[in-house]
């Protein structure tokens, strides 16, 4: 879309970077090449997208060795003009402090479950799990169609 004004587009993205839809993670294995995509709860801060994650899992053991990753968002919109966001970047862990983790993971909770869905046993047990960690990715690159 060439002859949209760069503020529009701009607009666009952060709208499809709202909707509350799955994400798709992707990362790989370094040693085999091998790609590993995954659906994800994300949150969007305006600056990095932020997943909940748990330490024994595929995606972070892949993440420790090549901290880069790809985070697809695809509209739910329909008749948009942007169809998906695809954030290219660099990753972090981040394990400390808890309270911090907690808190984000509690937001990306709340933004699929709801309020009153947070409360229940289960994600309870997510948020208080010493494995929990977050992924926050710092786009470098942000494509869009």
């Amino acid at each position: 879309m060439p002859d949209e004004p760069k503020q529009d587009r701009k607009d666009l993205i952060e709208a499809v970077l709202m909707e509350m839809v799955l994400a798709r993670l992707a990362t790989s294995n370094p040693k085999t090449m091998q790609p590993h995509v995954v659906p994800v709860w994300f949150m969007w801060d305006g600056d990095y997208v932020w997943i909940s994650s748990f330490v024994s899992t595929r995606k972070i053991r892949e993440l420790r060795i090549n901290p880069r990753g790809a985070v697809l968002i695809e509209s739910k919109q329909e008749g948009s003009k942007l169809q998906a966001v695809l954030l290219e970047g660099t990753v972090e862990l981040v394990t400390q402090p808890r309270q911090l983790v907690k808190e984000l993971a509690n937001r990306i909770y709340i933004r699929y479950l709801g309020p009153e869905g947070i409360k229940d046993a289960e994600p309870q047990s997510w948020l208080n799990d010493p494995e929990n960690l977050l992924i926050k990715l710092t786009p470098e690159r942000i494509i869009s169609w």
